[in-house]
């Protein structure tokens, strides 16, 4: 498993939300729902009997955005601004459809590399991550909805802006999703400890999405079962595990390295 072992240091305090990350008031968040805007998640004054935001309320629902009923004061913690009951985190940036991307790349005579990242939640992990994924020429990044990294302001900084760039799909359903990226043409390769092979010696020339797991308990199991193949990075130090974002990194270049020799 190539993880960021987790330390027993005192918890730091969670950081403040950004005011590039938000937008309030009743008005704007109407008609950004009505524009299509897309949202990470809604926060609605609890005792609110606003017929306004009742209706927020049902188009978020619509939309399949997560609504939560919150205290007022933990809205006034957010902002102190007029909030007028109503707050809505707004994503870094705008999610793609995976199979819209792999299909472009297609049109255009690629051959699609796609990353798939299985709960990196570490914020600075996922964005040299992408950092490393749109240096390298990926096509794509796959992260779920639930159990990932949030994407907000900090990880496109971490990125160096490389998120601007580089698609990513943010889906309900991970292993769903994974087995339509290989109805679509491309091998599964899942890079583990559990590989019985060096990634060095796994044909990477093919439409390929590579899956690389989270930092404490690695791939799950079913994305593990579905792969085409399992590969891994051999380890000659004492040190028996890898930073996942060195891991991708390593990976990722070894795909482009194969490609460019039998260009």
């Amino acid at each position: 498993m190539y993880d960021n072992k987790k330390k027993h240091y005192q918890r730091s305090p969670r950081p403040k939300t950004n005011a590039d990350d938000i937008m309030y008031g009743i008005q704007p968040i109407f008609e950004a729902l009505e524009a299509g805007k897309q949202f990470e998640k809604l926060f609605i004054q609890r005792d609110s009997s606003n017929e306004s935001i009742a209706e927020i309320h049902k188009m978020a629902t619509r939309a399949g955005i997560v609504v939560s009923r919150v205290p007022q004061e933990k809205l006034q913690r957010i902002t102190s601004k007029n909030h007028q009951g109503v707050i809505g985190f707004v994503p870094a940036i705008n999610y793609v459809d995976p199979q819209n991307v792999i299909a472009t790349a297609y049109e255009e005579g690629k051959v699609p590399l796609v990353l798939v990242l299985d709960r990196v939640t570490d914020v600075r992990n996922f964005g040299a991550i992408a950092r490393t994924a749109e240096c390298a020429g990926v096509n794509l990044i796959v992260i779920p909805k639930k159990g990932s990294a949030q994407i907000g302001s900090d990880a496109v900084r971490t990125s160096a802006g490389a998120l601007n760039h580089i698609p990513v799909a943010r889906v309900d359903n991970l292993t769903q999703t994974v087995i339509e990226i290989q109805e679509a043409g491309l091998q599964l390769v899942s890079c583990t400890e559990k590989g019985s092979k060096d990634v060095y010696y796994i044909d990477l020339e093919g439409p390929t999405a590579i899956i690389m797991g989270s930092e404490e308990d690695g791939i799950n199991s079913e994305l593990i079962q579905i792969s085409d193949k399992l590969a891994k990075i051999p380890m000659i130090g004492k040190v028996s595990s890898l930073n996942v974002g060195v891991a991708a990194g390593v990976i990722i270049f070894e795909a482009n390295r194969q490609r460019m020799m039998n260009a």
